[in-house]
């Protein structure tokens, strides 16, 4: 049963009626532009069919109660008084209402099933899924216009202020405002936006490693104090604003830690572009090989890889139907992403999942995904 029909009739045996609106809001898997995203640089994600579910009515008072299927939970709590609690699901959504009302928006309470199929620690923006299906549940029922860019802030604002992780603006972006079929470049200084058509032939496919790790006062808040303190040394905002020559000429300036951080950062940038441009081309290969020179700096510049992530990138990069593979999300475990040959994409998962089994021991999902719209009014 899909989630849409099953978050229906949760709702209808719950509550004993139809739900007035059901919404939704995808995860996303991002193809090149890694720790980019808080230095004010560019990425290129795109939206999964992989998402968050509500389905909800209105209230009459200013209460929210929402039913969890996948934590088994119930959770009440006024849109007037807001608190925290100790339901770590639940605070994406309070997160969420706390910033529309500390804009000055006007909120109509709501009774809601949620569900979702963006597996949570994964690198694939389970959380950003939430926030934004959250914010499309909270603007189809109250006098709120829709603005993609301008919920993706909302969302990354919550989880910044409310849940307490330094996220960039990337996840919550891509989940609001992703098109089918394609990929998203985003620059993430402006929020402007362009569409990346994948190259034709081929295939996204997810390699989740079955390891997992947790952000909130992980080593991420760590790169991002570093990142801040490099760009503060080059004297500009962000180390968008530094060019690679610039940063070969100055790098002796830098200690090993902040050089290697630092490069990381200013050679992703121009991967990334690099990418979005090889894609409008339709040129797989050169796609995939950035892709793959993205995973080294990971793993050796910005250090946030881990042994399972190298693994099953390798495992990928093994196969001859394989353009290119690297770690996916902010890393220490989580998922990889591989672009494939499309007619080859389900023996690929089979084989890679087959191989990381033998050299790591672990059972990885891997799965081919669709590239889909942002959050919606289904």
């Amino acid at each position: 049963m899909s989630l849409e029909k099953t978050v229906r009739r949760s709702f209808d045996r719950l509550y004993g009626t139809a739900p007035s609106v059901v919404v939704r809001a995808p995860g996303r898997v991002n193809l090149i532009g890694e720790h980019t995203d808080y230095n004010d640089g560019f990425v290129l994600p795109m939206a999964i069919d992989r998402a968050a579910w509500i389905a909800l009515r209105p209230r009459t008072d200013s209460e929210v109660h929402v039913h969890s299927l996948d934590f088994d939970e119930t959770v009440t709590f006024s849109l007037n008084n807001l608190e925290k609690s100790n339901s770590k699901w639940a605070e994406y959504i309070k997160g969420v209402a706390w910033v529309l009302r500390e804009r000055g928006r006007l909120l109509t309470g709501w009774d809601g099933v949620v569900a979702g199929d963006v597996p949570i620690g994964a690198g694939l923006s389970s959380s950003a899924a939430l926030e934004l299906a959250t914010a499309r549940a909270f603007a189809s029922i109250s006098p709120i216009a829709w603005d993609a860019a301008e919920m993706a802030r909302i969302g990354q604002q919550a989880e910044n202020e409310w849940v307490g992780v330094s996220c960039g603006i990337m996840d919550q972006m891509i989940s609001a405002a992703g098109q089918a079929g394609h990929a998203l470049l985003i620059d993430c200084r402006s929020l402007e936006t362009q569409l990346v058509p994948l190259p034709p032939g081929t295939a996204v496919v997810v390699l989740d490693t079955a390891t997992r790790r947790g952000l909130v006062g992980s080593a991420y808040n760590e790169r991002r104090a570093q990142c801040e303190a490099a760009a503060q040394h080059f004297g500009v905002k962000a180390l968008r604003d530094v060019s690679l020559a610039e940063f070969e000429a100055r790098a002796g300036e830098l200690d090993a830690v902040a050089r290697r951080r630092a490069r990381h950062v200013i050679s992703e940038n121009a991967r990334t572009l690099r990418a979005a441009e090889a894609m409008r081309q339709g040129d797989a290969t050169e796609l995939g090989r950035l892709m793959d020179a993205s995973h080294i700096s990971l793993r050796d510049d910005f250090e946030v890889s881990n042994d399972a992530l190298n693994t099953i990138v390798e495992c990928a990069q093994r196969e001859e139907s394989c353009y290119g593979a690297r770690m996916t999300g902010a890393g220490f475990g989580g998922c990889a992403v591989a672009l494939v040959q499309g007619d080859a994409a389900e023996t690929f998962a089979a084989r890679v999942a087959a191989d990381y089994l033998q050299h790591s021991g672990l059972n990885a999902s891997v799965y081919v995904c669709q590239a889909t719209d942002g959050a919606s009014v289904v």
